[in-house]
Parts: structure tokens; C-alpha cells; sequence
């Protein structure tokens, strides 16, 4: 069997919804540029659609762009919902506004993992290798390879390795807005040992991955109040989380130290963020002078 998103084993890794009833969700991310000048033309992709999976279900979904373009949609090759737009006249600024309803579930129930035995089979090596093997922005130095080694050797099973990752780099890494950007690996994280969720998500990703275990990066939004007044509209944030391969998919918020559930909506999931970036194009022009992006979030029900 393959993963919806991807072409990995897809054995159950939850047996039902945890505790609690589920959210409604509606979502307004705006995002974009301006220039020093005009631009002549441009090529944009934009991941910014919540996916339909078993823990969630988005019941309306749209994408507006300005200038007007006209635009379509794809699946990826790692299962995220791409809107895809050119622009050929002249255009001075560019702004991308994803607007969508989504239901989310609890946490679920987790059923038992694998044993490590399990997912040392070379069937599991070749069907997970893309979230197995490290990337620019997973790679670890020889400390935090031999730390992955020792969180491996003390632990009974794969699901107990990957959460005491998780835990770890949440206590040894300080969350810190604007103490890195877009392009800083794990590895230079772990050395200020200061990031936000896409760092402390791509050393969490590099550390599981370093005790063979197939991991993989997640895209999406988090609301920020657990306990959310239905109608309050609040500022939100795009998110990054993990996941791993246990005998079927875990996943863990190691920024808050949460499982993952009703709060998290998933829009995409990869290697690590350079798979999954919200909007990312070329363009023929002036440089940017400004870039903004704003998400906002309103609890429903």
C-alpha cells in the first residue's frame, strides 16, 4: 500500500479520535511583494490549500491573486495542492490570498509502534529512502549524529526515540522569532541554539531520521489558543511540525511540545520546507522591497 501523500507504507498509526470534539476553522493567509520598479512578468507556484485527510476535512478552499491571473491546480509530487500562476503585464506589487473552512479532529488514539526490528527491514529503507536520507537543510555534524545514535540505543522502539527527539530539541533550542530566515539548516539552529518551528522542525526531522527512522517535514497553521472562543478572529501563524514512521504516520508538535490535533491544519508535507514553501516563483524585474504575510485565523465551532 502507498501514503496519500507520497508513496510510503501507509499501515495505520491511529486507532480512532482522541478525547474531545473536533474545530471548525476558517483561514485567511495573505501573502506577498512589492518592487523597486515595474515587473515584466512572473512565475509563481503557491501552496497554501489545506489538504483533505482523515484527520481533517476542508470544505471550501480559494486562492486570489492580484494583479488578476488566471491560475490552475496540481497535485505535487509529494501530495500538496499547488496553485500555479503566471503574470506577463507590467505589475509593481503582487499579493496572494488563500482563504479556506477547515474541520479538524482531536489528537488521535495511537495504536502500537513497530519495534525496531520492523523498520531496520530493507523493505522500509527502499520504500522510505526520500525521508531517510539527510538534506540541505536536515544534515547534522558529528555531535548531533552521535546524540541520535545514544536517544536510539536508550530507547525501547522507534515512537519512544522520535519523542525524546522532539523533547530534546524543545528544551536545547529557544524559540526565538527572527533569530534565523529562510535558508538556515538545522545544523546552524542547533549551533546559535535559537529558531522558530521551521528550525526546531528541520533538527527534530534530522535527528529521527539519523536513527533510521523515516521522517518528514509538515506545512500548515496553527491556532494559537487551545482553549479558542468560536467567532474571535485572532492572528494566527503558518506552522511546522514533524512526523515519523512508527508502523504508520506519528505526529508531533516539537515547538509546543503537543501531539498534533485540532488546532493544526495540514497544508503539505516533504523533506523539509524547500518542498512545501507557501508561494515561491521568478520573476523579471526591479528587486523586491517588501515582503508581507499575515494569517488569520477564526474558531467557528
Amino acid at each position: 500500500m502507498t501514503d496519500p501523500a507520497g508513496r510510503l507504507p501507509a499501515a495505520p498509526a491511529a486507532i480512532g479520535a482522541g478525547k474531545g470534539t473536533g474545530w471548525r476553522l476558517r483561514i485567511r493567509h495573505r501573502t506577498g511583494f512589492s518592487y523597486a520598479g515595474e515587473v515584466g512578468s512572473s512565475y509563481n507556484e503557491a501552496r497554501m490549500t489545506p489538504r483533505t485527510e482523515p484527520r481533517q476535512t476542508t470544505l471550501a478552499g480559494q486562492v486570489e491573486v492580484r494583479p488578476t491571473a488566471l491560475h490552475y491546480r496540481y497535485w505535487d509530487y509529494w501530495g500538496t495542492q499547488v496553485t500555479a500562476f503566471d503574470l506577463h503585464g507590467p505589475h509593481s506589487s503582487l499579493t496572494v490570498t488563500a482563504t479556506a473552512v477547515v474541520e479538524t479532529l482531536p489528537a488521535p488514539v495511537l495504536a502500537e509502534p513497530a519495534d525496531w526490528a520492523a523498520l531496520d527491514r530493507p523493505e522500509v529503507a527502499d520504500e522510505c529512502c526520500e525521508y531517510l536520507m539527510p538534506t540541505t537543510r536536515t544534515e547534522l555534524g558529528p555531535e548531533l549524529l552521535e546524540h541520535a545514535a545514544a536517544l536510539r540505543a536508550a530507547a525501547a522502539d522507534p515512537r519512544t526515540a522520535a519523542r525524546a527527539a522532539c523533547d530534546w530539541v524543545r528544551d536545547e533550542v529557544e524559540y526565538v522569532t527572527g533569530a534565523t530566515e529562510v535558508h538556515t539548516s538545522a545544523q546552524e539552529a542547533w549551533q546559535a541554539r535559537k529558531g522558530v518551528c521551521q528550525d526546531l522542525s528541520h533538527l527534530t526531522v534530522g535527528l529521527i531520521r539519523a536513527m533510521r527512522v523515516p521522517a518528514r517535514y509538515v506545512s500548515g497553521y496553527l491556532h494559537p489558543t487551545p482553549d479558542a472562543v468560536p467567532g474571535e478572529l485572532v492572528v494566527g501563524q503558518s506552522h511546522a511540525w514533524v512526523e515519523w514512521w512508527d508502523g504508520g504516520w506519528t505526529a508531533f508538535d516539537p515547538t509546543n511540545g503537543v501531539p498534533v490535533g485540532e488546532r493544526h491544519v495540514v497544508v503539505g508535507r516533504g523533506r523539509d520546507y524547500a518542498d512545501v514553501p507557501p508561494l515561491k516563483g521568478v520573476y523579471a524585474g526591479p528587486p523586491s522591497t517588501w515582503q508581507g504575510v499575515t494569517v488569520e485565523i477564526t474558531r467557528l465551532h
